[in-house]
């Protein structure tokens, strides 16, 4: 492995994006990069399988950033490897007029993975402190309580057996642009062409404070934001593959002997069937 491959901020503690470079790829070179990610990706499919097939844990992976930042291509490197059976992956946009109807953790709640899945947020309930935030959906008198609901609500879901790997992706602003562009000129990726992202680029550095102060307030040794360089595709699947596999591998002892239990028990229920089977075959 390289030295470390991604900053860890388990705060609380004052963050400030600029000190941390996007384009980063902690001395890997991309040959080097892919063949490590092929590596992972098979120890990422084991620990994914024991998870959904153990089923005494559930796995909720965030994925936070700007547009254009990776968040889809993360995704769907992680379901290349991943158990796609046990997955969902929920794309949290601007609330519906029911979700508005509700307190803003509601849509979240809903959507969180049970026993024995994996959910993929691509975006999450951080929107409601950064979207909501930088664009006045709502007084800050509203949203600034909302730090606190969101670490009770992660801390909840964490008692009950969620494992939860939360990312935040960092883009440089050269690199946005440079991606925003590059849609423009391929018919196959006309899908992503919007205006919203266009008219988020004004807002650069609110949304940085607003990142800021989310990473510093909704971070814990428990509960770490890992701050992914994404200017480099294969970099940033790299980190997000390496630091899910840290965040399951404990747990990989304890799943197989669950799974021995479960075999033991039903070799117990089949061995008397066979040997009826057998002896009927017999006369």
């Amino acid at each position: 492995m390289p030295r470390e491959i991604a900053p860890i901020i388990a705060g609380p503690k004052r963050v400030d994006l600029s000190e941390y470079d996007a384009g980063d790829t902690a001395g890997l070179k991309k040959e080097q990069g892919l063949k490590l990610l092929a590596e992972l990706g098979e120890k990422l499919a084991e620990l994914t399988n024991l998870l959904a097939y153990a089923g005494d844990h559930a796995l909720l992976v965030v994925l936070q950033g700007r547009d254009a930042s990776g968040k889809d291509g993360a995704i769907r490197k992680l379901l290349e490897y991943g158990n796609v059976l046990a997955a969902h992956v929920v794309p949290f946009k601007a609330p519906s007029t029911e979700e508005r109807q509700h307190d803003f953790l509601w849509r979240v709640h809903r959507n969180a993975p049970r026993k024995g899945e994996i959910a993929l947020f691509n975006r999450s309930h951080y929107e409601d402190v950064i979207a909501a935030r930088v664009h006045r959906l709502v007084p800050k008198e509203v949203w600034e309580p909302r730090y606190e609901a969101i670490n009770d609500f992660e801390k909840h879901l964490v008692e009950e057996g969620t494992i939860i790997v939360k990312f935040c992706l960092n883009v440089s602003k050269g690199e946005q642009r440079k991606r925003l562009m590059e849609r423009e000129q391929d018919p196959r990726t006309a899908w992503k062409l919007n205006v919203g992202d266009w008219k988020e680029i004004p807002h650069w550095d609110e949304t940085t404070a607003a990142y800021e102060d989310a990473l510093a307030r909704c971070s814990s040794k428990r509960l770490p934001f890992h701050l992914v360089p994404s200017d480099h595709k294969w970099f940033r699947n790299v980190v997000v593959f390496q630091r899910i596999i840290e965040a399951l591998e404990p747990y990989r002892k304890g799943w197989l002997a669950k799974l021995a239990e479960m075999r033991k028990t039903a070799l117990a229920e089949i061995e008397p069937i066979r040997k009826s089977l057998e002896k009927a075959k017999k006369r």
